[in-house]
């Protein structure tokens, strides 16, 4: 056998007893060669048959920005691409035609990849226009007016807790900031919110959750859903036995369930969903963990929707979970992108069904392994996906996988019940190619045509197909290819003179800890009224170990040799402190065991040279003359394993020994979540 061919035939039953062929259908992959050789005799059969009623409601595909700042720098994009990159996620019959987007309620707090703003920083502050997940949502719906919204929460801001790490001390306190945010989308941006979530992967408060319901149905938001808990299963227990409870909720939502579910999520009767799923590098094999998962999660699960962690890996590469997304837009100063292969199998499904759309009860697995799915819309039409991923190529970043072997194998369908005057069926294709690496995505073959309601296929390993009665699908693209590849400009400034900022990050400053935004400084008559602001000065709630200094690191993370200037000015007096940094290794969750080159002064009127964020590997100390509320200009220069720093102008510190890390991004930030302004950045790198 040529492990390329693909063999469509139809099947007559008409002489009982002999298993003839005819109306052979022979379709080639293009550019691939055909060869037909030794067909098997033998093929197992499997009914696809409405009679006996429909399985669960399908709710969908999706996406999710956020947990955290996974979309980061896709607002930095030139339109042109941007735009590109937009369509490739939402346009219908386009690219991976996405019908949810699931984005983060902003807490101020690293969340995985970074930390994006809150709505509401302290009670009776309200700015809907902080961040940039209300662009996104727009963005999605003005591409596809129903696509499905959810919120959900990583951290929140630390007026919540009011002391506490913890949002449910005060659970009105807490539903109310959640409502608010619901209110706000659709006040200010016209945006509805279809559904909200509690808290994302920590534990979950009956109370609480109940509070929310009640808070959401009183002013009127009857129809908002509450998913619960973005963890594992565990709220399922809670919910046979607390009505209440369970009337509360309107989906179970589990993380990584590795495609199985438990019985008590099945006697709720809820809806079940993998609220978030995949997480793996989007490569040939990312792509294989997701056709499986997009099947089994719904064999094996009863789970009717998988969102994707994450939608687009739009952060820098040197980041936590790099590449961990649908697709890569890492480049805003390049242009470039890259459309992976987890794009086109998302396609295989949500160009060819719809929510609302119902499961049928005949779903499973093949016998030589692999899955397939059919869903119809109630009207006549059927989408069959059929996926034959082996257990190698399809290893999804967790849970771990179960051994299990998938083998070239010859499969019937029989169409029953309403599918019988069904007489041709579109077809498109997909070989993740792990020898060749030549994979063929997406790929429309000549429809096949039905005799006495039946098709054979000749399935070899790692192939995904999808059979359908809908004539819409397309794979997009566009006449020209986006720019190459292209490191960080190394020389770069900014001196944060935007009279309107489209967004309030200024571009390529990716926050680690605490938020620094555009600010306007009506104070200063001068030389800075367009500053950059470090604006939290209370610590979140938290969901991963922030580090108790702020942080915003920019560039390319193989530097080595930099020249860093910054104007930086203090606003706290006597405790306050601020840095310039070089070389920093480490971000996300790992932020507070960054190591670098950070060149710190502070209002006490001193300055301090250490080897880590933390400041407790110090390589000089001593007097700066440095006060609050005054500006000065930094200067760090690391060259090999010498660094020497200048203070408005003047050498500070010199011939320092640098013994690592050898290379990392430039980065500012504070000594503690303090207001402070930076201004007339500029960093070159050789």
């Amino acid at each position: 056998m040529v492990v390329d061919t693909v063999l469509i035939m139809a099947m007559s039953n008409a002489n009982r007893g002999i298993r003839n062929y005819w109306g052979v259908l022979v379709v080639c992959l293009v550019l691939l060669p055909v060869y037909v050789v030794g067909f098997q005799d033998t093929a197992d059969t499997y009914p696809l048959d409405d009679r006996g009623g429909l399985g669960r409601e399908f709710d969908g595909i999706g996406g999710l920005s956020g947990g955290g700042a996974t979309s980061r720098l896709l607002v930095n994009y030139p339109q042109v691409y941007q735009s590109q990159i937009l369509d490739y996620l939402f346009k219908p019959n386009f690219g991976a035609s996405l019908h949810i987007l699931k984005v983060e309620i902003g807490g101020d707090a690293q969340t995985t990849d970074g930390t994006e703003p809150s709505h509401m920083r302290c009670e009776g502050d309200e700015n809907y226009f902080r961040g940039y997940e209300w662009w996104l949502m727009k963005e999605a719906k003005a591409r596809n007016p129903d696509i499905t919204l959810i919120g959900l929460p990583w951290a929140f801001p630390g007026w919540i807790g009011k002391g506490e790490n913890c949002p449910y001390h005060y659970p009105d306190v807490t539903a109310s900031y959640i409502v608010s945010w619901i209110v706000g989308a659709k006040q200010y941006h016209s945006l509805d919110i279809d559904y909200v979530g509690i808290w994302n992967e920590r534990p979950f408060n009956s109370t609480y959750i109940k509070v929310l319901r009640q808070t959401l149905d009183k002013v009127g938001l009857t129809k908002v859903g509450i998913i619960a808990a973005d963890g594992k299963w565990e709220i399922a227990s809670k919910m046979v036995v607390d009505p209440y409870l369970n009337d509360a909720v309107q989906i179970i939502g589990a993380h990584y369930p590795g495609t199985y579910t438990v019985d008590d999520a099945l006697k709720t009767g809820k809806k079940l969903w993998s609220s978030e799923d995949y997480s793996t590098f989007n490569d040939a094999v990312g792509g294989g963990c997701w056709a499986r998962i997009l099947n089994q999660n719904y064999v094996n699960g009863n789970m009717t929707s998988t969102i994707s962690w994450n939608l687009v890996a739009s952060y820098y590469d040197a980041l936590p979970f790099a590449r961990d997304g649908l697709m890569t837009a890492e480049e805003p100063w390049s242009g470039h992108y890259e459309v992976q292969s987890p794009i086109w199998i998302t396609a295989h499904t949500t160009q060819f069904t719809k929510p609302g759309w119902h499961y049928l009860r005949t779903v499973g697995h093949l016998n030589n392994g692999g899955s397939y799915v059919a869903l119809t819309d109630g009207q006549g039409n059927l989408t069959i996906v059929i996926e034959t991923m082996t257990h190698n190529h399809s290893i999804c970043i967790r849970p771990s996988l179960p051994p299990f072997s998938v083998s070239p194998q010859n499969v019937t369908f029989k169409l029953q019940g309403s599918f019988q005057k069904l007489t041709a069926l579109q077809v498109w294709y997909s070989k993740m190619n792990f020898k060749t690496h030549d994979s063929k995505l997406f790929k429309q073959l000549k429809p096949v045509q039905l005799l006495n309601a039946s098709f054979t296929l000749e399935l070899y390993v790692d192939e995904v197909y999808t059979l359908t009665t809908i004539t819409t699908g397309h794979k997009g693209g566009f006449p020209n290819p986006p720019p190459e590849s292209q490191p960080f400009p190394k020389k770069y400034k900014d001196d944060f003179t935007v009279l309107i900022p489209p967004f309030s990050e200024a571009p390529n400053f990716a926050d680690q800890s605490g938020v620094f935004e555009y600010y306007r400084n009506a104070s200063d008559p001068g030389d800075h009224v367009f500053t950059l602001r470090q604006v939290i000065t209370q610590r979140p709630i938290t969901w991963t170990s922030d580090p108790p200094q702020t942080i915003s690191v920019i560039g390319d993370f193989q530097w080595k040799d930099v020249n860093i200037t910054c104007d930086v000015y203090m606003e706290t007096s006597v405790t306050g402190g601020v840095f310039v940094a070089g070389r920093v290794d480490r971000g996300g969750g790992y932020a507070q065991k960054a190591k670098g080159i950070f060149f710190w002064i502070f209002a006490n009127g001193t300055f301090r040279v250490t080897n880590d964020l933390a400041g407790k590997e110090v390589l000089a100390q001593g007097k700066s003359g440095t006060g609050a509320r005054t500006w000065h200009t930094l200067t760090l220069n690391v060259k090999g394993k010498s660094a020497s720093g200048l203070l408005n102008g003047d050498l500070l510190w010199k011939y320092i020994t640098v013994t690592g890390p050898s290379n990392g991004w430039a980065a500012i930030g504070t000594l503690s979540y303090e207001l402070a302004q930076f201004d007339n950045f500029f960093v070159s790198a050789e």
